[in-house]
């Protein structure tokens, strides 16, 4: 025989338990890992985009997916453990949003799905085996980067023609690094100019590179397209106006700081596009039949406030191709 108080106890038990019951009952939430080389704050209008490409495969962030964020904060020595630490977090996917953080993740996850994004010909870097079947664990987006490195280059003549010793910025670690600069070797040469290559992988050896271009007699100055260097966008604004140096970027974060140009792809673009592969992963398509997608838009930007500082008068043809003038 059941008691009343013992039935209220029995009838409590399993109310409490329903909801335990019912959670378990409920599909686990894939967990996407994310990770940069750059500092978290400059990027937030990347994730923003990351997370817009994510919505329109149907996954929300806090909904029906989890996001992992890692960012080395401009120190590339990091990327390694934090990559490890997404793989030891048995994460569904991995995103590298930048070009320095495809190597070590690539390392860490050899099971693991992973999309990239990256500036450099995937095949080249030896990414993937083809554009259209990448074959491994590993797809993602590639946008114009040594392609444009000449542009750039023909570019900041086109609005500084006297100058003619340009500079060029690089962080060595980076993996486009060496193709850029070949690229940018050959394209000097075709328009009789010199080129004095300098490189950085922290805030200290900035500093010390602009010693060093301004020492060379640098006129202008072409700065890779890097995390580092998006992290440390102010810092180089203000140097180059310090020195009295244009200079261009490949995107336009650096212009919006108070670069004098960039010409490039644009980086939300290709993080929208980053994301819509990573919700094509979590809904069953596996890297290796996913093509490489390319993200061409590109776009010129030119800041009219640095060029007046600058004391440059800007061609009227050049600023006619601008997509956005800054004033």
């Amino acid at each position: 025989m059941i008691l009343r108080r013992d039935f209220i106890s029995l009838l409590g038990g399993a109310a409490a338990a329903w909801p335990l019951a019912a959670r378990a009952q409920q599909p686990a939430v894939p967990v996407v890992g994310y990770i940069r080389a750059a500092s978290r704050v400059p990027s937030l209008f990347l994730e923003a985009a990351f997370r817009q490409g994510l919505g329109s495969m149907g996954f929300e962030e806090g909904r029906n997916v989890a996001i992992e964020y890692r960012y080395a904060e401009g120190q590339y020595e990091r990327l390694p453990a934090l990559a490890a630490d997404l793989v030891s977090r048995k994460v569904a996917v991995i995103y590298a949003g930048d070009s320095a953080t495809v190597a070590p993740v690539k390392a860490a996850a050899t099971s693991i799905p992973i999309v990239f994004r990256i500036g450099g010909d995937p095949v080249q870097l030896g990414l993937v085996t083809s554009i259209n079947r990448p074959g491994g664990n590993l797809t993602g987006v590639s946008f114009l980067g040594a392609a444009t490195e000449a542009i750039r280059l023909q570019l900041l003549h086109e609005a500084v023609p006297n100058a003619t010793v340009i500079g060029q910025l690089v962080n060595p670690a980076s993996l486009t690094a060496a193709p850029d600069t070949q690229e940018a070797q050959e394209t000097v040469r075709k328009l009789g100019l010199q080129l004095y290559v300098v490189g950085a992988t922290n805030n200290q050896e900035i500093d010390a590179a602009f010693a060093k271009l301004v020492d060379q007699g640098a006129q202008a100055l072409v700065i890779d397209g890097d995390a580092l260097f998006s992290s440390r966008r102010q810092q180089l604004a203000a140097l180059t106006t310090r020195h009295a140096m244009p200079a261009i970027y490949p995107t336009r974060e650096l212009p919006d700081a108070g670069l004098l140009m960039s010409y490039g792809a644009s980086n939300k673009d290709a993080d929208r596009l980053g994301g819509i592969y990573v919700g094509r992963v979590l809904k069953g398509d596996r890297p290796a039949d996913l093509p490489v997608q390319q993200s061409v838009k590109v776009e010129l930007i030119i800041n009219m406030i640095t060029a007046k500082v600058l004391g440059l008068t800007m061609p009227l043809p050049l600023l006619a191709r601008a997509d956005e003038v800054i004033e």
